[in-house]
């Protein structure tokens, strides 16, 4: 049972951490095709960070019960699991902001532009509204990804201390 639960913990994590590590990769490379169309670019890359958040959500709860059922369970000692819980609750409310604040609001002045930002002026509000925005966001991802990678430590400080 014990190697179960382990195997269901690791997968949530390696999901959710391996796509929040491609994911720049991914976006780069479609940039870099699509060079001179970055609006389709743009496009495609807002589709997989929507898909991305959906992955990790479902794996940033899924990793959140199985450590609540690990603590509860006397698989972990229950005081070693609150850190990694804790970072697994902030990690999703920074997907939860990203996907419900930013993108909107990245998609409500890219449409006020004119559709395609990169053939708006520079100048409009909604142009410059959006940059400040995806600055925001890739801010946001990278924390999430710090918060990903610190909850992998916990977890593995966890498995050393076990009940």
């Amino acid at each position: 049972m014990k190697t179960l639960f382990r195997t269901l913990l690791y997968l949530a994590l390696i999901v959710w951490l391996g796509a929040e590590i491609f994911f720049p990769v991914v976006a780069a490379v479609t940039f870099e095709t699509l060079r001179p169309d970055t609006h389709t670019a743009g496009m495609i890359v807002g589709s997989l960070l929507r898909i991305l958040h959906g992955m990790g959500l479902v794996s940033e709860m899924v990793a959140l019960a199985l450590l609540a059922l690990g603590g509860a369970w006397g698989i972990y000692k229950p005081r070693m699991v609150l850190v990694p819980m804790a970072l697994l609750v902030l990690a999703a409310g920074f997907t939860i902001y990203s996907q419900f604040s930013i993108i909107p609001a990245m998609e409500r002045d890219r449409i006020n532009a004119g559709g395609a930002i990169d053939a708006a002026d520079a100048a409009n509000p909604s142009c410059m509204d959006f940059e400040k925005l995806h600055r925001r966001s890739e801010n946001v991802e990278g924390a999430i990804l710090l918060l990903g990678l610190a909850t992998v430590v916990f977890v593995a400080k966890a498995e050393t201390e076990k009940a």
